[in-house]
């Protein structure tokens, strides 16, 4: 007697069949995918062990007021660093794998003195810092006797780069540029023909006061009156007291955002009618926070593009706060740019020796988030970019973007 499958059993015979086949195969298959896995492992580990670890310093406040700031910067050369190391680097053939050190300067000059060395003795191709002027004027001998490359993304002082040092670059304008952009504006536009001029003693603040001061003589406005304050101070009875004396069209603050809101605020409870003009460092929110209705009216230069111009800003936002969900500080998009371009330096050096890499510096032409990047003999931007903004309803509006080629 035959025996049949009925048609639902055909299924089952033929699932059953097939398992027994797996099992009969399973010994060797199973041995061919622990093989197999175990080879992609061991290339995996052999090419971690061949890439080349290539260490980039940051040194920025990482604490402190000025830690917004800082940390912010932090993480846009982290993510460049990041998308490098994810596109792959190699340099003469060989793998590369990029590392930042992140270094906490407090903004104070001393302390980024007692950095510059560490990151120096670390082995570091370059350095993306500082923020502050004074902190950059601090350590630039340090990284130039080291041979270290210095490239930062806020330092306007027109020093950091006059000091011989072919090693030290800025992603943005200098303060020559500033100051004179913000007095044509201040003389031609607004119409500001007598000026109380206060800064606070830093090389970044006496900087900015002392170009925009030439320049505005040379347009034909007079220099009422000069202060000089500390960079911590927020008493400004002296400089009230003289602008209720000398009733200036405007006072310039060379100084950063926290007390330019504090003299702001001051100028119109005074009920003086005087414009209020502050420095590069003033936009954004803190300045808005603590000014309040009293900010309305203030004018600020800003180095680079508003940043819904810059060309890459889109691409560069989704991706920072995707990351890092944190807010983005005026300063970020030019520490990317500049561990992007000391990356790219890389490239077309094709080394990690410094000295290399400088020279290449000097001679690259990058398309950068923030705007095409390449360098004068002095390290400074070719055609840097600033926006002037204007505060009102308690917010900044822009004016005019301005681009030229530095003073």
């Amino acid at each position: 007697m035959k025996l049949r499958f009925c048609t639902w059993q055909q299924p089952l015979r033929l699932a059953l069949l097939m398992g027994a086949l797996c099992l009969a195969a399973s010994p060797d298959t199973l041995a061919s995918l622990k093989t197999d896995k175990a080879e992609k492992a061991e290339k995996a580990e052999k090419a971690g062990k061949e890439a080349q670890t290539v260490l980039i310093g940051y040194a920025g406040p990482l604490s402190g007021m000025s830690s917004g700031v800082g940390k912010s910067m932090a993480n846009a050369a982290q993510l460049a660093v990041d998308e490098a190391n994810k596109r792959g680097l190699q340099i003469q053939g060989k793998p590369v794998l990029l590392q930042l050190l992140l270094q906490d300067d407090r903004t104070n000059p001393r302390t980024a003195e007692f950095i510059a060395r560490y990151l120096a003795k670390t082995g570091v191709v370059g350095v993306i810092g500082h923020w502050n002027s004074a902190a950059s004027l601090a350590a630039a001998p340090i990284y130039n006797a080291a041979g270290v490359i210095q490239i930062s993304p806020a330092t306007m002082s027109t020093l950091y780069t006059q000091q011989g040092n072919r090693a030290a670059f800025r992603t943005i304008g200098n303060n020559g540029s500033a100051g004179s952009y913000t007095a044509d504006y201040a003389v031609k536009v607004l119409q500001t023909r007598r000026v109380l001029v206060v800064d606070d003693g830093t090389p970044f603040g006496r900087g900015f006061v002392e170009q925009f001061s030439r320049t505005a003589k040379e347009q034909g406005a007079q220099i009422v009156g000069a202060h000089t304050v500390s960079d911590k101070t927020s008493d400004f009875n002296a400089v009230l007291a003289d602008a209720l004396r000398l009733r200036p069209d405007a006072v310039l603050f060379g100084g950063l955002d926290m007390q330019a809101s504090t003299l702001a605020r001051a100028i119109k409870r005074s009920k003086l009618q005087t414009r209020f003009i502050g420095a590069s460092g003033t936009v954004g929110l803190p300045f808005l926070k603590a000014a309040g209705a009293d900010g309305n009216g203030s004018i600020v230069l800003e180095p680079g593009l508003p940043t819904e111009k810059m060309p890459g800003w889109k691409s560069f936002e989704k991706n920072y706060m995707q990351k890092f969900d944190s807010n983005i500080d005026l300063y970020a998009p030019f520490a990317y740019d500049a561990t992007q371009v000391l990356i790219a330096a890389m490239r077309q050096a094709n080394s990690v020796d410094p000295k290399k890499v400088a020279e290449a510096l000097h001679d690259i032409r990058f398309a950068g988030m923030t705007g095409t990047i390449s360098f004068n003999h002095e390290g400074d931007l070719n055609n840097p970019t600033f926006t002037i903004y204007e505060v009102q309803n308690q917010s900044w509006v822009v004016r005019k973007i301005i681009s030229g080629s530095v003073n």
